[in-house]
């Protein structure tokens, strides 16, 4: 009787294993490691910066579009290890893919590392943290040739001066690639172009627009009529610039940003900012969420994924509201 009971016991659990492993192997997969959804974690530099808001909006639009997919987004403050401990976060809770836009775009490798370790799939965004150097494995950039931005600038300025004059360059955070390769870009143009055009002052404004109108009234104190012209590395210090130029009575300054934010449009098509450089928001989101969903569907594509910057003046403005 003993024995007869062991028997059954041990038929039971044969019988279990075998129903379980069958039901295992009937389940529905779709995508790379046979799952069908996936989360994916996103790190913002900073939303205090309102064309990362647009990113953002375009990629949980894509998102929205796709039930597959979820987002969990984080805010990095600018933050470089809070931005590394949100992505290990991200790591821990097991999310599939990784969206990132650098705080720092020069200390990204222990991102990169922690990625490669996990075995998921990395986008940044925006930011550009590998320069000229080649972009890892199972690693992908989505954004703009930033140095286009500045060279589109400068070319209006220089036109708009008829080559000669004064010019003063407002620099977001420097340890990003943007600011660098946008200031590079106006002054390779200057170089290039405009030798009868002098740069009488730069300073970084951190992007913010507070910071670009308070720097522009020391300017103005300091160079007075001399100053032709504020080049700045975005709409933000821009639109600062402006005010702190008409609150001085100095509405024969030039003034031009990057982003073509609406509130750039919005000055621009009421005579204030002489013109912006479109980076397209939309197309970076949605570029960067597609990269993600295309990795993780294990479909091939370009390491990285070119957004073109456009000038935009009055001229054109009808294009771009």
């Amino acid at each position: 009787m003993k024995k007869r009971f062991i028997s059954l016991v041990l038929l039971t659990l044969v019988l279990a294993v075998t129903f379980s492993g069958c039901t295992q192997s009937s389940a529905p997969t779709t995508g790379g490691g046979g799952k069908d959804t996936f989360k994916i974690g996103y790190s913002c530099n900073n939303f205090n910066d309102t064309f990362q808001t647009y990113i953002v909006d375009a990629a949980k639009a894509y998102v929205a579009e796709h039930p597959e997919l979820s987002i969990d987004v984080q805010d990095a403050q600018e933050d470089v290890i809070k931005q590394q401990d949100q992505v290990n976060a991200f790591i821990e809770q097991g999310v599939d893919a990784l969206v990132v836009v650098p705080v720092d775009t020069s200390a990204m490798d222990p991102i990169t590392k922690a990625a490669k370790d996990a075995g998921i799939p990395l986008v940044y965004v925006n930011r550009n943290p590998f320069g000229e150097n080649a972009v890892p494995e199972n690693v992908y950039y989505v954004g703009s040739q930033e140095v286009i931005a500045g060279q589109l600038q400068m070319e209006f300025v220089g036109e708009q001066l008829g080559g000669k004059g004064n010019v003063a360059i407002l620099m977001g955070i420097l340890s990003n690639e943007g600011a660098v390769k946008r200031t590079e870009g106006n002054e390779q143009i200057i170089k290039e172009k405009y030798p009868d055009i002098k740069v009488l002052a730069k300073e970084t404004g951190n992007w913010q627009r507070d910071q670009g109108l308070s720097i522009t009234e020391n300017w103005l104190t300091a160079y007075g009529n001399e100053l032709n012209a504020i080049l700045a590395n975005n709409d933000e210090m821009a639109l600062g610039a402006l005010k702190a130029a008409r609150d001085a009575g100095r509405d024969d300054i030039i003034v031009v940003g990057v982003d073509a934010i609406p509130d750039a449009l919005a000055s621009i098509e009421e005579g204030g900012l002489s013109a912006t450089v479109l980076q397209d928001a939309v197309g970076q989101g949605r570029g960067a969420l597609e990269a993600v969903h295309k990795a993780l569907k294990g479909e091939s594509q370009e390491s990285i994924t070119w957004v073109p910057f456009q000038l935009v003046t009055s001229e054109n403005l009808s294009e771009f509201k």
